[in-house]
């Protein structure tokens, strides 16, 4: 029994056979890195902005994903090749530079789909128009929000507050994109409460997809620091499986979960040690889901006796893009 609405599942329905995303960098900056509003970066990030920097060395887009697809290829039935414009802010910057990136990636051998990771302070008109204009069925724009807490949002150093985020998201949603919203529990001040608001926050909005992050410490973060003079407290692994199966049972069903764990770069990590293995992270959170006989969408208005159909990866309730309910639709 499938207790969550998985992105693997959503993605299967609407391309018709599995997909995977290949991770790309090209070699955008970020306004908290670059002066625009900092230098020293969101609290938690690590120097490379969650990516490979493999364009500062010379890595064209196109060998990145070519060496993608060869990773693809060794499966038994390569699955459809996803973009993943990973690092750093991917509207950032000079709008001639979006479109032409876009514009190769777009011409990408065999492309199914973007996805594109940025700030919501990072977005107009104009590159709403760019993304919503490319030749692809799914177009998702991952935003980063962390939390619905301004003075969270203020404490590490975002940059914008929960407003911005949701202006980002209702006008991204108008333009024809899929919002994925990015948390994280256990950020410096919170309780799983806040953790709660935060999914509140996001039920209300046109929301298609979520990422739940576990706070972990990088090395190069702001949060080095913090953590060395003991100005940081790590959750525990059963404590952030709880606060992550509290935030499901009342997250909305109809929202894709791209993600119930973060994955630490290789040699990044310094604390805490079980952030290392995101499998045994995720198998906690599902192995507290089905212990608490709960599932996502239990103690929300949506609810039903028991996990609905679409979660299920081969049931036919819900398949295609707009077969499934859609309640995003009908919130302000």
């Amino acid at each position: 029994m499938r207790r969550h609405f998985a992105l693997s599942t959503y993605l299967r329905r609407s391309l018709g056979r599995p997909a995977r995303k290949i991770p790309l960098d090209a070699g955008f900056s970020c306004p908290n890195r670059d002066g625009s509003l900092s230098t020293a970066g969101c609290l938690f990030c690590n120097p490379q902005g969650s990516g490979s920097g493999l364009f500062a060395r010379g890595v064209s887009l196109q060998r990145q994903w070519d060496l993608g697809l060869a990773r693809l290829a060794g499966r038994r039935i390569p699955p459809l090749p996803l973009a993943y414009l990973q690092s750093y802010s991917n509207t950032h910057g000079p709008l001639a530079r979006l479109a032409e990136v876009l514009a190769e990636v777009a011409a990408l051998p065999g492309i199914a789909g973007l996805f594109l990771g940025t700030r919501p302070d990072c977005l107009d008109e104009a590159r709403l128009a760019l993304l919503s204009g490319l030749p692809f069925a799914e177009v998702h724009l991952e935003l980063g929000l962390q939390s619905a807490n301004d003075e969270t949002l203020a404490r590490i150093n975002r940059g914008h507050d929960a407003a911005c985020f949701a202006r980002a998201a209702r006008a991204a949603h108008a333009a024809g994109l899929k919002v994925a919203a990015h948390v994280i529990a256990g950020l410096p001040g919170e309780t799983g409460e806040d953790l709660v608001r935060t999914i509140e926050f996001v039920n209300a909005l046109p929301v298609h997809g979520i990422k739940f992050h576990n706070l972990y410490v990088c090395r190069g973060s702001g949060l080095e620091a913090v953590f060395r003079r003991g100005g940081c407290e790590l959750m525990p692994l059963a404590a952030y499986a709880e606060a992550v199966v509290e935030a499901l049972v009342r997250l909305r069903p109809d929202i894709t979960v791209h993600r119930l764990a973060a994955q630490p770069a290789p040699g990044e990590l310094m604390a805490p040690d079980w952030a290392a293995d995101k499998a045994a992270v995720q198998a906690a959170v599902l192995e507290r889901l089905a212990r608490n006989g709960a599932w996502q969408g239990k103690k929300t208005p949506q609810a039903a006796a028991r996990p609905p159909a679409w979660f299920e990866p081969d049931t036919a309730q819900g398949c295609g893009p707009g077969a499934r309910p859609d309640t995003s639709r009908r919130l302000p």
